[in-house]
């Protein structure tokens, strides 16, 4: 059970940025009205807002890379709690940013998630 709840939460997180690193619109499949976002200490939510903010971001450009994944299961059935640790390379800027993001999934269908709740900082020194 431990060992395909790691391998889920790095499966999600690889598609999370890959996705947000080629086509953020298209984020908007993992969200539901009820869902929400607090990025960088601003709480959002529903799809459209969620949406909107990080299609909005001030950077077309940028590549994730995973430093950590580490996973737990939550009292929802079938949930996963998901938190990641890695550095944000944006176009022309150097160095890298460092993140921290965490991801609470719950289970729509076997093997089909959705983003409960998510919380993105920049861990700036």
């Amino acid at each position: 059970m431990e060992e395909e709840i790691d391998l889920v939460g790095k499966a999600f997180a690889d598609h999370y940025n890959h996705v947000f690193d080629n086509d953020r619109p298209a984020l908007s499949a993992l969200y539901k009205p009820s869902s929400m976002l607090t990025f960088e200490g601003h709480k959002i939510q529903g799809v459209e807002d969620i949406t909107a903010k990080l299609t909005s971001l001030p950077f077309d450009k940028c590549r994730h890379v995973i430093s950590t994944v580490d996973s737990q299961p939550s009292t929802f059935t079938g949930g996963i709690v998901v938190f990641v640790s890695g550095s944000l390379q944006l176009a022309g800027e150097e160095p890298p940013l460092r993140y921290s993001q965490m991801f609470h999934l719950v289970s729509i269908l076997e093997g089909n998630f959705f983003v409960q709740n998510e919380i993105f900082r920049l861990n700036i020194e």
